[in-house]
């Protein structure tokens, strides 16, 4: 049966192919620890369960509106402008089936084939396949380690051309843990203002994941926020990750471009594809939004800033490997440095991440993620999720320890 060739030459993503071969060796008995997935090992808090247990108990289990209920769209906006500064009014909300489903619609609505999008990297690995499923050619912005991957409007506007049509944002970043500082964010929106034919793509997935424990300057700020492009940012947001939510698939786009109309074309198309999430999962939207889940919500950011500080003191004493202390989301991005070249104790040559990631699962039975389609210093990278218990965390950073000690390094 014939293949469409966009879809075949598409990649995999290599995130979900970690967790995958994670969890194949765990099913064979191996004591395996994942330090692959962007997923929070907290159940989701339990008045948003309540929420939707009983919506279930209530009937609604019919059709939602596509675009989401005017109580779940409400309360995404009344979000937006009381914690972003963002003048969203509810019918330029759509709720999505998660946030990667925001990015397509977004992606596909707004590039025609030929154009360009620019994306900083390393970045997520679905950006660039969804840009490219639109059509567009993307321009990579490279950050630098040593700076902390922050990029800067400078380096974004040499890579504008009269072809750009997007620039995709992520602050806090997958899969650097990096967050763009406030004055840098107002930087590069002042910049656009010199280029109306660029709009932005804004996922801001991990904004509540900031750790100042770690880094007293982490703060965060919607670009969306900025005057010069906020009828021209696509804000992308969800409840995977700061409300451990991960399957119950809810994500949100809000565009407030008066003229555009650009939401409504996502919600055509959306219509056409997915129609609206399940309804009973509506009211769970308005609760995960409600003051009532501040505490819980917090909870966990605080689990979170604990492992962040563990993660950096740890890469920190490692040998021949560095990565800036994470400020946000929850991954630290390991430079391999001199692994690269090393050979195992298993003989195996460690030429690529790739290389390096699959001995240190089968060598430490410790899953990471490699860096390669993450882009920029992603190719001599791998990444590593503290998404997971503290305990298991602490073991798989001691195995890695173990792993770097026993490398035999050339040069």
């Amino acid at each position: 049966m014939h293949v469409a060739e966009r879809i075949a030459r598409m990649s995999e993503s290599s995130t979900l192919a970690a967790a995958a071969r994670a969890r194949d060796l765990a099913a064979k008995g191996k004591p395996v620890i994942s330090l692959g997935a962007g997923e929070p090992d907290f159940a989701t808090p339990e008045n948003i369960r309540e929420a939707a247990i009983a919506a279930l108990r209530k009937g609604l289990t019919h059709y939602a509106p596509t675009a989401g209920t005017a109580d779940a769209r409400g309360a995404v906006a009344a979000k937006l402008a009381r914690e972003n500064s963002i003048a969203a009014r509810p019918a330029d909300v759509t709720i999505t089936v998660g946030a990667k489903h925001a990015v397509y619609l977004a992606m596909q609505a707004m590039i025609e084939p030929g154009d360009e999008v620019v994306i900083p990297t390393p970045a997520w690995v679905s950006y660039r396949p969804l840009a490219e499923l639109a059509g567009a050619t993307v321009v990579e912005v490279e950050t630098d380690p040593a700076r902390g991957y922050a990029v800067t409007a400078a380096a974004i506007e040499r890579a504008i051309t009269r072809r750009t049509r997007v620039l995709v944002f992520n602050s806090p970043s997958n899969p650097t843990g990096g967050v763009c500082p406030p004055e840098m964010v107002r930087e590069i929106a002042a910049m656009l203002a010199r280029h109306p034919q660029v709009s932005v793509v804004s996922d801001e997935i991990y904004e509540k994941l900031l750790y100042p424990e770690v880094d007293p300057a982490a703060r965060f700020l919607s670009i969306g926020a900025c005057p010069e492009v906020a009828e021209r940012t696509v804000t992308i947001n969800g409840m995977s990750k700061a409300f451990a939510m991960t399957g119950w698939r809810i994500g949100y786009a809000a565009a407030p471009g008066a003229g555009s109309g650009l939401i409504q074309q996502m919600i055509k198309l959306q219509a056409q594809m997915t129609n609206g999430i399940p309804t009973f999962l509506m009211p769970a939207i308005v609760e995960a939004l409600s003051e009532r889940s501040t505490a819980g919500i917090e909870a966990m950011r605080r689990a979170f800033a604990a492992r962040a500080r563990i993660v950096a003191e740890a890469v920190a004493s490692m040998p021949h490997v560095s990565a800036p202390p994470p400020s946000g989301a929850f991954y630290s991005f390991l430079q391999l440095g001199k692994v690269l070249g090393a050979v195992t104790p298993g003989g195996r040559t460690l030429r690529t991440p790739s290389d390096a990631a699959e001995a240190l699962l089968e060598e430490a039975l410790v899953a990471a993620v490699p860096g390669e389609d993450f882009g920029g210093a992603g190719r001599s990278a791998i990444r590593l999720s503290f998404a997971c218990g503290e305990s298991d965390l602490r073991e798989a950073l001691a195995r890695i320890r173990r792993f770097l000690d026993s490398l035999v390094v050339r040069g």
